[in-house]
């Protein structure tokens, strides 16, 4: 018996998917739930496991082709151990007929240079918005037009000018350098960070607000007690704890940093879910503490590790990286001294923490050591005064400088 696989439910506002890759070949034995395929959308990579035992029979999408959410991708034939022949033979009878209706649509619209129609949901977006084929560039399998380009050919369109577009024309590259390059696709992930980071320079009036923090007290707190914290909650004690600790008790106080514009309204969140920028080979994602304000540090500290885990193993699922209200950003894992991070919208608010350096402070008139690090929060001002990002920097510094006040919740 022949069992359908097909493209699982991917999570809000995700309609479709690119193939990335196949574990199996037609006519390769399959265990149930292993792995068959994985799928790469515009905000995680998903893998698709086998539902039951048997052998891949046929695989109708190959890698690199986009495809929608219920879209047939291969079928299994279970309990048998199958042949490869028989079933590449199988794979490529759909083709002829998958190829027919394209020739049919290609007419009604398709992008400049490709015979490919657009994707069901770029087809309809441009249909709403007005928006045509020719003015459209594709960047799908032979050179098909997704969602994610209708979107960015309606940024550049209304942007003020050519040089403010996120998909500015590249400039004239000397023939000897060419021939020098490597010329790779970006992936869906990295075509959704790049578009979103601009939409939100585009959108949001960003400012950006700095400060330094006395990272001393911390660091003695977590010499004095990381062998008996990670003896007993079993992970250990970082700095990201004591951060989101601090962050949510400073959003208590500056409610506007925690909440988001919708139309001619503001939405003010009296919840505190903290994303966490964590960087992986695929790029940057940010999966969310819900409920950060109710979690001990060492809840906090569990659930960022889960995180980092998950991300590095491609298995943060989508729900994990949606409803964030606010987001801290660690460049200083990596040495940075100093950085203005980008809001996160529809957010109002991100923080940028850099690498802690000992320098010369003046400590009761003496001249001292000290271990500091420089803050940077990243603010929409539509939504955030100066005066409420100053006082909610303040607030971070001082839980951190003070380390009971976290304890008794000043």
């Amino acid at each position: 018996m022949a069992t359908e696989i097909r493209v699982p439910t991917l999570g809000e506002s995700v309609t479709e998917a690119t193939i990335a890759q196949w574990f199996k070949k037609p006519g390769e034995a399959v265990a149930a739930d292993e792995p068959l395929v994985e799928l790469e959308t515009d905000k995680v990579t998903i893998e698709v496991p086998a539902p039951a035992s048997g052998a891949l029979e046929s695989i109708l999408v190959q890698e690199g082709e986009t495809v929608e959410v219920g879209a047939l991708l291969a079928t299994l034939a279970e309990g048998a151990s199958g042949s490869a022949q028989p079933a590449e033979a199988k794979a490529e009878k759909p083709a002829p007929a998958a190829a027919a209706p394209a020739k049919a649509e290609a007419p009604a619209a398709k992008s400049a240079g490709t015979d490919m129609p657009p994707a069901p949901s770029a087809q309809k977006m441009m249909a709403e918005k007005g928006v045509s084929a020719d003015q459209v560039e594709g960047s799908g399998k032979r050179g098909q037009v997704l969602k994610g380009d209708v979107m960015a050919a309606m940024e550049k369109t209304s942007a003020s000018s050519p040089a403010a577009s996120p998909a500015a024309a590249r400039g004239p590259v000397a023939v000897e350098d060419e021939t020098r390059e490597e010329r790779v696709r970006m992936t869906k992930l990295r075509q959704t960070i790049a578009r979103r980071l601009k939409d939100a320079q585009n959108t949001a009036a960003m400012l950006t607000t700095y400060n330094e923090v006395d990272m001393g007290p911390v660091m003695e707190l977590r010499k004095t007690y990381k062998d008996l914290f990670e003896k007993k909650h079993g992970v250990k004690l970082g700095f990201m704890g004591f951060f989101t600790k601090a962050v949510c008790h400073a959003l208590k106080e500056v409610p506007a940093v925690n909440a988001e514009i919708d139309g001619t309204d503001l939405i003010y969140k009296n919840f505190c879910h903290i994303g966490v920028a964590v960087g992986t080979d695929k790029g940057l994602v940010v999966p969310v503490v819900r409920d950060a304000d109710a979690m001990s540090i060492a809840e906090i500290e569990k659930k960022i590790g889960e995180f980092g885990r998950k991300a590095r193993d491609g298995k943060l699922g989508i729900d994990e990286m949606q409803g964030g209200t606010f987001t801290i950003s660690n460049g200083g894992v990596y040495g940075s001294l100093m950085s203005s991070p980008i809001l996160n919208a529809p957010q109002s608010g991100i923080l940028g923490m850099h690498k802690i350096q000992e320098r010369p402070m003046v400590v009761n008139g003496q001249i001292v050591a000290r271990p500091m690090m420089y803050l940077a929060l990243s603010y929409d001002h539509r939504v955030v005064d100066g005066k409420e990002a100053v006082t909610f920097l303040v607030r971070v510094k001082e839980s951190l400088e003070d380390i009971q006040r976290l304890v008794l919740d000043l």
